[in-house]
This record gives C-alpha cells, sequence and structure tokens, in this order.
C-alpha cells in the first residue's frame, strides 16, 4: 500500500528536518504498511543512503534473539520460567533467575559484562564470559523493577547454542533471516554499508569508530542491516508468519512485563519488544545504538503499520531517533487511517444448533451479545465496555474462549428437557433469555 502523495511530502520534510537538527550524516526512515515498504525517506549525503546501505541496528538484534527463544519454549525445549542456570550451569550464581525475567529486563543482572566497553571492543567467547559471572552480576533482586540488561541478552544467546547446539548466529540465519528473506542482515559489515560515526559537538568534525565483534554479547546487539530488510522484520511483527512464530506466541511477547516509568505508565518491556504508548495507540518494537550508529523499530500492529530507519551517528542532538520513529509513525496513522474493511453479507446462516446460541443474553441486567464468525465457524461475545471475546468450538455444548475479556474461560450451553438452549454458563456466571431471571 503506498501512501498519499500529501503524507509523503510531509515524512520527506520531517525527516529532512531531523537531519538537519540531529546533526547525522546519514538519515534514513521508512514507512511499511500491509507488508511492504510503502516509502523510503532520506536525508543527508555522508554517504548518501538508500534501502539496500547496511548500518548496524544494535539492540534491535535482542528482538531476534528472543524470538529464537519463544521458538524453542513452542517447542518444548524450554519454559520460561526455567532457571538460567538449568541450561548454563556456570551461571550458577544467577541462582533463581528465569529467562523469562531475562527477555522482560527484570532479571536483576547487571546492564553490561565486566571488562572494557563491549561495544567498542572485540568481544570474548562464551566460555570466557562465563568464567568472570559471580552473584556481584546481580545488580539488585528479580522481578522489583525494569532494570535493561545486555549482559542478560549474551547469556540467553548462549543459552540458546547450548539448548540446541548450534552457534547463534548459524540459528538466527536459518531460523528467522533465509525464511524471511532477509540476505542483507548478517552478522559483519557486507557492502555497501555506512560508516559510523561520533559527531564532535563543538565544532561538526566526524570521528569514525570501530566495527568491532563483539563475540558473546552478539545476541545482544551485533548485526547490520539495511532499511529494506529491517522493513520485513516490521511487517513479521505486525503480522507473523507461523512458520517462523505463531501469531499467537508473539501476541504473547507484546504483553508487558513491567513499566518503565511507573508514573505515567507510557513504556515498558514485552518478552524481548518494547512497547510505548503514543495516546491511544500502542507501538511495539525496539531502539538499537552501536558505537556510531543508531536504529529505531516502531510497529503499531492493529493496523499494520511501522517505522524502520537509521543513522550512521552515535548522537541525535534533536531528541533522539526512537523519539523521531514514534513522530514519524503517529504523523502517519493520523494522515492516513487504516481504511475500514467493507462489510459483506454472508452466503448461508450458521448451522441451527448454533444458530440457536446468537442473540441476547443476560445476566443480572447486563446483557450478552453473541454473533457468529461465518469465517471460522467462532462465537463472539460482547459485553458492554468490554473486548470482544472470540469462542472457538471445544466439543458440544461447550466453547472456550481464546480472546477477550473472557479469554481461556469456557462457555458452557445449558439446555432444558426438550434440548432448547436456555443458558449460557461462562466460568459460574449464568446468561439467560430473560433480563429479569433471578441469579
Amino acid at each position: 500500500m503506498s501512501l498519499r502523495p500529501e503524507t509523503t511530502r510531509q515524512v520527506d520534510a520531517l525527516v529532512a528536518d531531523a537531519q538537519v537538527a540531529g546533526h547525522v550524516p546519514s538519515l534514513i526512515l521508512g514507512v511499511v504498511r500491509d507488508g511492504t515498504l510503502a516509502h523510503v525517506a532520506t536525508a543527508g549525503s555522508h554517504p548518501a543512503p538508500d534501502a539496500d546501505l547496511q548500518f548496524r541496528i544494535g539492540s534491535i538484534t535482542k528482538t531476534m534473539t528472543a524470538v529464537l527463544i519463544m521458538q524453542e519454549r513452542d517447542a518444548g525445549r524450554l519454559a520460561l520460567d526455567d532457571p538460567l542456570r538449568r541450561h548454563l550451569p556456570e551461571a550458577d550464581a544467577a541462582g533463581p533467575v528465569t529467562l523469562r525475567q531475562m527477555l522482560g529486563h527484570i532479571s536483576g543482572l547487571q546492564r553490561e559484562p565486566d571488562g572494557p566497553w563491549w561495544e567498542r571492543s572485540d568481544g570474548v567467547d562464551l566460555p570466557t564470559l562465563l568464567a568472570g559471572f559471580s552473584a556481584a552480576k546481580i545488580a539488585h533482586p528479580p522481578h522489583r523493577t525494569f532494570h535493561y540488561s545486555n549482559l542478560a541478552y549474551a547469556l540467553l544467546g548462549g543459552a540458546l547454542e547450548r539448548i540446541t547446539k548450534t552457534p547463534w548466529a548459524q540459528l538466527l540465519s536459518e531460523r528467522i533471516l533465509d525464511p524471511l528473506g532477509m540476505d542483507r542482515t548478517t552478522y559483519a559489515p557486507t557492502a555497501p554499508f555506512a560508516p559510523g560515526y561520533v559527531v564532535h559537538p563543538w565544532h561538526d568534525t566526524l570521528r569514525e569508530e570501530p566495527r568491532a565483534d563483539t563475540g558473546a554479547m552478539a545476541p545482544a546487539g551485533q548485526l547490520w542491516s539495511t532499511v529494506a530488510d529491517l522493513a520485513r522484520w516490521a511487517a513479521f511483527l505486525a503480522e507473523p508468519d507461523p512458520a517462523v512464530l505463531a501469531p499467537e506466541t508473539v501476541d504473547e511477547m507484546c504483553v508487558p512485563m513491567a513499566m518503565i516509568d511507573p508514573d505515567s505508565w507510557r513504556a515498558g518491556p514485552g518478552l524481548g519488544l518494547a512497547l510505548h504508548r503514543e495516546g491511544e495507540r500502542v507501538y511495539t518494537g525496539h531502539g538499537g545504538s552501536m558505537p556510531g550508529y543508531l536504529a529505531v523499530l516502531e510497529v503499531h500492529r492493529p493496523s499494520r503499520t511501522g517505522v524502520v530507519g537509521f543513522t550512521n551517528a552515535y548522537s541525535f542532538r534533536s531528541g533522539g531517533l526512537g523519539t523521531l520513529g514514534r513522530q514519524l509513525l503517529t504523523q502517519v496513522l493520523d494522515a492516513e487511517p487504516t481504511p475500514a474493511r467493507p462489510w459483506r453479507p454472508v452466503d448461508a446462516p450458521p448451522p441451527a444448533d448454533v444458530a440457536a446460541l446468537t442473540g441476547r443474553w443476560w445476566w443480572m441486567g447486563l446483557p450478552l451479545d453473541v454473533t457468529w464468525d461465518a469465517s471460522t465457524g467462532d462465537l463472539l461475545g460482547t459485553m458492554p465496555g468490554d473486548p470482544v471475546s472470540r469462542f472457538v468450538p471445544q466439543g458440544p455444548d461447550r466453547w472456550r474462549a481464546v480472546s477477550g475479556e473472557e479469554n481461556g474461560e469456557v462457555l458452557a450451553v445449558l439446555r432444558d428437557d426438550n434440548g432448547t438452549p436456555v443458558a449460557l454458563d461462562i466460568a459460574t456466571f449464568v446468561f439467560t433469555r430473560s433480563p429479569d431471571d433471578a441469579p
């Protein structure tokens, strides 16, 4: 889906202004809609950016490491509440810290490994990283509060290697990059790529940064990618390919584990994904930084719209690339709301036994409207002010909710002696056809 000319003009102007105000050599942002890269806006010429130019994606790498962990969970080879030491015995000092806590940055593990700054130095291997692990790496008790940890993601990558007996980079290629056609997302830079810089704050000269191989820390931030490739990743997060990860598992990853800002509730970590509230919308994604580079990935999943982008500077003087990405995404969604899907009549009515369940039911004077989804065969239950609950059939007179207010609960159909449905029992709340029936 392409953007309207006026929207593209506004996007281009926003990016051009941001490059000037931010003092960044090159800036590129892409808008993703309905699974495709709908528009690319660029500014700067050092080098001139395009959709095939590689930049470092930094911590956006973590979103892919998290998907690998969830693949293993869905396959039954680990549980999210496994302690880390079950899979990495050398990390026994982590005590009861779990994989779930590490994914959600509530493990209490310190932010960085010991030694020189890992992002700017060639990294050590996993045995060396684990040899330096001790109880001193616990910054505070787990599950108390949000505390971002690069170290946690290095250890999650190590756990993946132990469980699968496959190097993390190979696992990533086989399980994610190859299936999604992300052939310009690589472990090391592959030309053409943008050099990364630090921009001097007083005289605007450039200092090129080293491009380190981070070793065992790679699962936290090693990867390089392009706007075209990162758009494919944004499209996956918006509408997951079940061959890579089940859509319901991606939904699970988008549930907040904590609040970064408990006073305002505007941001929080999910399972490997960052969540930001902008007005009444919630954006899913992650930011990224490595010496000389900043990256952004923001997706509005309900509308299948996203923004991805890069700059090749370590600072962004006008407020940050993440802020710009969310501003641009909001601008696109405000200018071009997702069009409503046209209503179409159903070719045939539901089976008689299902049709008998549709209509209005009552509990304590409150209405429950039950409708039928012809495309799936499910029942939809709606009560005033509540999300719609979707019920899937589970056997005679038994339906289980898979989403909405009643998610997980069973709807049991109660019948009279003639076999006519007279009530719906949802988790002991009995709905009848009359608002006057006593509870």
